[in-house]
């Protein structure tokens, strides 16, 4: 993939920076209004219940914090994570208007060497970040370490789908119009060529579950969402 010159974890700083007031706009444009049906699965899946205390790693806006926030009530913590401080500077503004504002706070923070002690939070999830990082195992494997024993790790993000016929529509669409898309409504093509990019590069579903087990997690499994376009990926933290 072309970086531009610049290793992995400055491009995708800079990019997400550039892109960051049109991101909400463009998720919900891609996925067909879909995207919210689908942190709300991934909500699910982590176990949110009130009183936990979760981290979202690559935060970016906050849409997923916020979901988690709506969950764990007035005695839990959510803690958004990100390395844009653009992103975040969006997510503190969303953060604002929210009733859940006191139970959720963002911080900005590398993936790579999460400043968090072990077993620090009761569940870690990841929206459309895994496929950002410079080193997918370092990133997963810090997860690990800072959820709880028998707390989940879980990532939703783009994945395979493998319908014959389906997938090729899909990926022309992804290569062809959605850089368009971004052209006109986020006036930065590249950042959404980048995102078709990664994407393809990114391991599918099946693959990712592999990984999740070999980073330490057991239960892995995956969920399809929209003919496996996206998946839910989830890991559960062995019991000391």
């Amino acid at each position: 993939m072309d970086f531009a010159g610049k290793d992995k974890a400055t491009y995708v700083k800079e990019t997400f920076n550039a892109i960051a007031g049109h991101y909400d706009l463009m998720n919900s444009l891609m996925s067909l209004g879909m995207d919210k049906r689908w942190r709300h699965i991934a909500v699910q899946r982590v176990g949110a219940r009130p009183g936990m205390k979760i981290l979202d790693v690559c935060c970016g806006t906050g849409q997923l914090s916020m979901e988690l926030g709506n969950v764990v009530g007035e005695e839990g913590n959510i803690i958004g994570l990100d390395f844009s401080q653009n992103m975040l500077d969006v997510a503190e503004h969303s953060l604002a208007h929210s009733p859940n504002r006191d139970r959720i706070h963002f911080i900005q923070g590398n993936a790579m060497e999460l400043p968090f002690p072990d077993h620090s939070f009761d569940g870690v999830t990841v929206g459309w970040g895994l496929r950002n990082l410079p080193d997918l195992r370092q990133g997963i494997r810090e997860m690990v370490r800072v959820v709880k024993p028998g707390g989940k790790v879980v990532s939703l993000d783009m994945a395979k789908p493998s319908f014959p016929g389906f997938k090729q529509v899909y990926w022309l669409y992804f290569e062809k119009l959605v850089p368009i898309m971004g052209k006109i409504w986020a006036k930065k093509s590249s950042a959404y060529q980048y995102l078709h990019d990664s994407a393809r590069e990114f391991p599918s579903q099946q693959e990712l579950v592999r990984i999740f087990a070999e980073c330490g997690l057991t239960e892995t499994n995956y969920v399809n969402l929209a003919g496996g376009v996206v998946a839910v990926v989830i890991g559960t933290k062995p019991k000391d």
